[in-house]
């Protein structure tokens, strides 16, 4: 394990609590200081130091490394800003974890179903449009071929949002306006109905490209997120589960990920060979639901991640440039 104390990390994140102490606990067990930051209050300012960026607590300097716990919403200039300072932190040789690339993809859920379709990751049929027309031909069209679709908002999180479209058990569930509430777009993912009652996904947490842990998810409600009610249980990393939630979060460039992954029919032209598909990778993952069912420490198995492959690695390549400059 190589030793990198006295550094200072800035974690971001909208909101301190449960997540940040066990960050700051598991930085403070390595020698160095976590600083809790909002990138809400972080500013451009060209002429307050060489490198243009404020970034509170901090003064005219950088942190050593950035740990990228939450985002807060906003306008999308307020988003483009915040993401825009990430960018910025990496062109200046911050290290990053994870970076703005990785969490536009992870946040843009059609971004990150085309980017798991691309890298043959099984993952459910999907489309995004702008046409409520073209969205509802779809739904008819599926529903025509015995499949429901989940609609789903475009940034959401926590299970918030979801509607069921289709034929369900009977019930025909109308695609409702995709108007404000949906921003005016249809995000459409093919419905994998529970092989089981209670129905139940996994969620695995990838970390330094290694699946590290895994976890059920059970609720009677068809949406399996703990936000929703769902129920937490060990559950076993599997080879397939390991190998799946890692090459999701490799096609993403994820540093860390939390990969939802369900169950489905085996043998399927859209299923893997063990019958599991890729629903969603979160870049910014919660994981005190995970850290109840986990025999190790999550957050700092992150933060050696973080100091041991990531900074370690940049400050590798850091010394390697000087060499040869010099």
């Amino acid at each position: 394990m190589t030793r990198l104390g006295g550094l200072t990390v800035a974690i971001m994140t909208d909101e301190t609590g449960w997540h940040t102490r066990r960050l700051q606990a598991a930085l403070r067990a390595r020698g160095c200081i976590g600083r809790c930051v909002d990138l809400a209050d972080c500013r451009i300012d060209t002429t307050a130091a060489w490198h243009g960026l404020v970034i509170p607590g901090f003064g005219r300097d950088l942190p050593d490394a950035v740990l990228v716990r939450g985002i807060a919403s906003g306008t999308f200039e307020q988003v483009t800003k915040r993401l825009g300072v990430l960018h910025a932190l990496r062109e200046l040789g911050v290290s990053v974890y994870n970076d703005a690339r990785a969490i536009e993809r992870s946040v843009d859920k059609s971004m990150t179903s085309l980017l798991l379709h691309a890298a043959r990751v099984p993952t459910p049929p999907t489309w995004a449009t702008e046409s409520l027309a073209h969205a509802q031909r779809i739904a008819i069209r599926e529903g025509a071929a015995g499949h429901a679709l989940v609609l789903k908002p475009l940034f959401g999180s926590q299970g918030k949002g979801l509607q069921l479209v289709g034929q369900v058990d009977g019930v025909h569930h109308r695609l409702p306006d995709i108007g404000a509430a949906y921003g005016s777009l249809a995000y459409l993912q093919r419905f994998i109905p529970p092989l089981t009652a209670p129905g139940f996904d996994w969620r695995v947490l990838v970390v330094g490209g290694r699946a590290v842990t895994a976890m059920r998810r059970v609720s009677s409600h068809w949406i399996h997120n703990v936000a929703q009610g769902a129920r937490c249980e060990p559950a076993e990393l599997t080879p397939e589960l390991a190998s799946l939630a890692e090459g999701a979060a490799l096609a993403l460039g994820m540093d860390y990920a939390g990969v939802d992954l369900m169950p489905s029919p085996p043998r399927t032209k859209w299923g893997s060979r063990h019958g599991i598909q890729v629903i969603e990778v979160n870049g910014v993952a919660a994981w005190q639901g995970l850290q109840r069912v986990t025999g190790f420490d999550i957050a700092r198995c992150i933060v050696d991640d973080l100091l041991d492959r990531k900074l370690a690695a940049s400050q590798a390549g850091t010394q390697s440039k000087l060499a040869r400059r010099a």
